[in-house]
């Protein structure tokens, strides 16, 4: 569904990013990988070449503008071009309303949605020039319903959904679309340390019936990514077993 395209991956060393990365290299992409940490990138590149697919691994801090330049010059002198932008970095920083830091809540609104501003600003001028592109922002089910505990998360998830909608609009003229995709509970390190109790008591929550697995996102993010959804922009694609409706 994706061959020939040049997908970039924040946060892609672990967890959903890293599903995103794998499933959309067996889809034909080629991919530019990106995080903080140097050696799971290195491992997931060699992943993507026993697979077949071409893969460059940048370590990026998305906060930093000179990064993200670096990022954007490296993926267009490697491949040629941007065709996707997957944006999947994020923290939490959990606490209470009445409780919780400044620090805690400028870090999660600055990882989780000023990054996705950065980044996208930084792409939208390759794809416009290109007229072609896909953006994809991974939001988040609390962004639309809010969770106690989460009010930084929340609102940063939340943000994203408003920055994807007014992207879209801007955009659209030049034949580049912008969707998020808000998963529900997702079986990662994050819900590993839950414990199995908790685990239990949120998969009861689920219609489905259970917590969802990183494949589960990025074949979504695949869809959305493709040619088939070229009719698809400012939209948010829920994918939650049926948790949020």
């Amino acid at each position: 569904m994706l061959q020939g395209k040049i997908a970039i991956v924040t946060g892609a060393s672990r967890g959903i990013g890293r599903s995103i990365a794998i499933q959309m290299a067996k889809n034909g992409a080629d991919l530019v990988v990106c995080a903080r940490s140097e050696a799971p990138l290195k491992e997931l590149v060699v992943e993507i070449e026993a697979l077949g697919g071409r893969a460059l691994a940048v370590v990026v801090d998305v906060l930093s503008p000179a990064d993200i330049s670096q990022l954007i010059s490296a993926a267009v002198e490697t491949f040629g071009r941007i065709d996707i932008l997957v944006n999947n970095a994020g923290i939490t920083r959990d606490g209470l309303l009445l409780r919780m830091k400044d620090a805690d809540w400028d870090a999660v609104l600055d990882t989780n949605l000023k990054s996705a501003f950065l980044l996208t600003r930084a792409v939208a001028k390759i794809m416009s020039k290109q007229r072609y592109g896909r953006i994809v922002n991974i939001s988040s089910v609390v962004g639309e319903m809010g969770n106690p505990g989460q009010v930084n998360y929340s609102a940063s998830k939340a943000g994203l959904i408003g920055l994807t909608k007014s992207v879209a609009r801007e955009l659209a003229k030049r034949n580049v679309t912008a969707n998020a995709i808000s998963p529900g509970f997702i079986e990662t390190d994050m819900t590993d340390k839950l414990g199995e109790k908790a685990r239990t008591e949120l998969a009861a929550q689920i219609p489905l019936g259970r917590l969802g697995q990183a494949e589960d996102i990025a074949h979504a993010v695949i869809y959305l990514a493709s040619d088939r959804a070229a009719y698809i922009t400012g939209q948010v694609l829920g994918v939650n077993g049926g948790m949020y409706m």
